[in-house]
């Protein structure tokens, strides 16, 4: 990567602090793509750091519930990826070598195998900077080749890899994730199992409870695909893509605490993964607030996904008012006519972040 190609990575970096102060969002764009990514600190940056960061502006595969899911620009270049957790890095002043745990999760934004010749390289020059970081692919499971990601599994000993299932069926699932050259459930189990077998690390598969997909049957279903000595559960809330909507409330929580339940009881070793500042920044999987805003802006570069114009899915209903009306009343949030206020963002000046690139190539390969 040569030096004036890193300096010109994001035209601008805008940082959004939630009012938990364990999470703030970072919104990259330039002429041609917008990326978002988070960080979260588990108490604090030095006991634990976790970023998601992005690897598609916008993404193809159409989920319903994700607030990326309608439209697509293109995807992100090694450099675009890599910069995400550097910039994050810096802005805070966290030494990585001093973090006892820190997780990089390709979860943000996009999906990662489709876009996984630039994720390959980036994954390579993270773990040249960071080697004991953990590095997690989260797809959705297009039906692509995964025989690289099994190789570089192997090399790399810190990459994981979780499956977005969702859904118990594979007719639920088409509903939810309209792509349609994707894995069916029994075949991400079977790729699931060979990286397993390849890697000795288990992968995971996400499941978003809601109302309709939290019975027995379910769990049995889940059962019957996924060995619980071969894999592992993470069991998600949905994070509201429709900011005017309070994400977080008890039924949520509720939900997704019985389904683990149910899940532990066939043997799963869970976990759950409800994220903060979601309803004031939409810090939440799949909330991308300031993408949407960004891709109506830019109607010219946001081509429609596949999902474009499909029904949204959203938060369960109980309660969602009164976990509003809650946080309003608590100070949390507040409200103008209808849709709650932002928190203010601020502008990193210039991108100091990217000298950290510079130079920087330990593939071996040509600047791209």
């Amino acid at each position: 990567m040569n030096a004036s190609l890193s300096a010109q990575v994001w035209d601008d970096t805008k940082v959004i602090d939630s009012s938990d102060e364990n999470v703030s969002k970072y919104v990259f764009t330039k002429g041609n793509a917008v990326a978002e990514a988070v960080l979260y600190k588990y108490p604090t940056y030095e006991e634990r750091t976790v970023i998601c960061c992005s690897t598609q502006s916008g993404c193809p595969v159409g989920c319903r519930f994700c607030g990326a899911g309608d439209y697509f620009v293109r995807s992100l270049t090694a450099e675009e990826i890599v910069s995400q957790p550097l910039a994050l890095l810096h802005h805070r002043g966290i030494d990585g070598a001093n973090v006892k745990r820190m997780q990089i999760m390709f979860m943000s934004m996009g999906e990662p195998m489709l876009n996984y010749g630039a994720l390959s390289s980036a994954m390579k020059m993270l773990h040249a900077l960071y080697p004991s970081a953990a590095l997690l692919i989260s797809s959705s499971g297009p039906k692509v080749s995964y025989d690289r990601l099994f190789e570089d599994s192997v090399d790399v000993p810190t990459i994981g890899l979780q499956f977005s299932v969702h859904e118990s069926t594979d007719e639920a699932r088409n509903k939810l994730i309209p792509f349609e050259h994707k894995l069916t459930l029994a075949e991400i189990a079977d790729v699931g199992n060979r990286w397993h077998a390849k890697t000795g690390r288990k992968p995971f598969f996400n499941y978003c409870v809601h109302e309709k997909n939290n019975t027995e049957d379910d769990a049995n279903r889940l059962y019957e695909l996924f060995d619980p000595e071969v894999w592992n559960a993470t069991i998600s809330v949905i994070c509201e893509r429709d900011e005017s909507v309070a994400a977080a409330n008890a039924r949520q929580k509720q939900l997704a605490d019985e389904f683990q339940g149910l899940l532990m009881q066939r043997g799963f070793n869970t976990r759950v993964f409800d994220p903060a500042g979601q309803d004031d920044i939409g810090g939440g999987c799949g909330q991308l607030w300031f993408v949407q805003d960004w891709m109506k802006n830019n109607p010219e570069l946001a081509r429609k996904s596949v999902g474009n114009g499909l029904p949204k899915v959203h938060t369960p209903r109980q309660e969602r008012r009164s976990a509003m009306m809650d946080d309003i009343d608590a100070g949390r949030m507040t409200i103008t006519g209808r849709t709650p206020t932002r928190p203010e963002t601020q502008d990193i000046p210039g991108n100091p972040f990217v000298s950290l690139l510079t130079g920087f190539n330990p593939l071996g390969e040509q600047p791209l």
